[in-house]
């Protein structure tokens, strides 16, 4: 009996192990059958649709540049002094004297030199009523305009106008006085201009000098003084010459009346107005710059870029509107980066543009629904490169799937990338 139990115990032992050891391998294949054939999930980036303002711009290298310039030349032919101011100089109107002419003996006693400086006087009287008139008209405007723009507001404090009319009134209300000072401005070249013919006639005058007055006490010299206040921005002649009428010799500007103007392709020309805002950035200072669309030129112009594709550019020309004390460092001719406002919101439903891709002609993106990436058509409104406007689609607080790989695909699982 002992015998026969302890047989038994030893023919039923080695069974059980190797019935333990065949379960354990077979549950070792399938769990390693089951890591090969499951799904795994593919890693992805993912962001929240979400809410916010949405500002659309047109960005772009811009150059300062002096926004009256003028060039001072010769009235006669005659032999120049020596010019010893230096470029950068301050000038005063009608006070600092930048140049002394000396006419020539015959151009003394040329009687086509005496009929040209007559009627240099009376191009110069034409001009300087010309700019009267325009300087009257733009007055006239301006009265207009600040009129309107009071009218405005009034029917907007009564509810009975809109701020974008009242907006738009204002904008033209500054563009009139920017118009008038130019005006004023004009008028006040012409005077000077006239004043410098009627010079010259004098010194081509063959008339015998006055009673009392010595023939040689009479200096034959020509003072031109400043014709604007700023500072000398270029000198064209700095040493003594005989210079024909009309030859170049300074150019004058006033470096803190500044404007920018900013080359734009032409198909977001189209997009930029009159009266939109714009931040220039990187001109040197630690703040951005504020300035407004001036004008939008109607013509534009083909330029080759550094790459050597040709490209139709516009001019836009751009007003700054910070106080030039604030903006001390910067001169004519600097380069800015420009930032052009087209279009802005405040509260806006907003989604990655990275998640956005074309499927026949219609925009896509992958939403996040039970951990999988599911494909869904959208509209899109307004997009500036890093956010778009969503129209239709989605909600906000949905998840998306941003910069997609081609592993990703409609109904794979997917999990968030640490």
């Amino acid at each position: 009996m002992n015998d026969s139990g302890t047989f038994r115990s030893s023919r039923i032992g080695p069974t059980v192990r190797r019935l333990a050891t065949w379960s354990v391998a077979a549950l070792l294949l399938g769990a390693v059958l089951w890591a090969a054939l499951a799904e795994r999930p593919v890693s992805v980036d993912i962001a929240l649709v979400g809410r916010g303002p949405l500002r659309v711009s047109v960005r772009d290298d811009g150059v300062t540049r002096i926004q009256e310039r003028y060039v001072v030349s010769t009235p006669l032919s005659g032999r120049m002094r020596r010019i010893s101011h230096d470029v950068g100089d301050a000038v005063v109107a009608q006070r600092t004297i930048l140049v002394h002419m000396e006419p020539t003996d015959a151009e003394l006693l040329d009687p086509r030199a005496v009929a040209q400086a007559q009627a240099r006087v009376r191009a110069a009287q034409r001009r300087l009523e010309q700019a009267k008139a325009e300087r009257k008209r733009t007055e006239l405007l301006l009265a207009y305009a600040e009129r309107e723009m009071g009218r405005i507001r009034r029917l907007l404090e009564s509810n009975a106008a809109s701020e974008t009319e009242f907006l738009q009134q204002e904008l033209e209300f500054r563009q009139q006085q920017e118009n008038t000072a130019a005006a004023t401005y004009a008028v006040d070249i012409a005077e000077y201009e006239l004043e410098l013919e009627r010079a010259a006639l004098l010194l081509t005058s063959t008339d015998e000098p006055a009673a009392g007055e010595p023939e040689e006490g009479r200096e034959m010299v020509l003072s031109i003084p400043a014709p604007i206040t700023g500072r000398i921005l270029r000198i064209y002649q700095e040493s003594s010459a005989v210079l024909q009428a009309g030859a170049p010799l300074l150019e004058l500007g006033d470096p803190t009346d500044l404007e920018v103007v900013v080359e734009v392709l032409s198909q977001d020309a189209v997009r930029i107005a009159p009266g939109n805002p714009v931040l220039l950035e990187r001109w040197g200072g630690s703040d951005p710059l504020e300035g407004r669309v001036r004008l939008v030129e109607p013509s534009g112009f083909t330029k080759v870029s550094a790459l050597g594709v040709e490209e139709q550019r516009v001019n836009v020309i751009v007003d700054l509107l910070q106080r030039p004390e604030h903006r001390p460092s910067l001169g004519d001719n600097f380069r800015v980066d420009c930032r052009i406002i087209v279009w802005e919101a405040d509260d806006v439903l907003q989604v990655p543009t990275s998640a956005l891709f074309r499927i026949e002609q219609k925009w896509h993106l992958f939403k996040v629904v039970d951990q999988r990436a599911v494909l869904t058509p959208v509209e899109i409104g307004r997009d500036n490169g890093d956010f778009a406007e969503l129209r239709e689609g989605l909600v906000e607080g949905d998840r998306v799937v941003i910069y997609p790989s081609q592993s990703v695909a409609d109904g794979v699982l997917i999990a968030p990338r640490s």
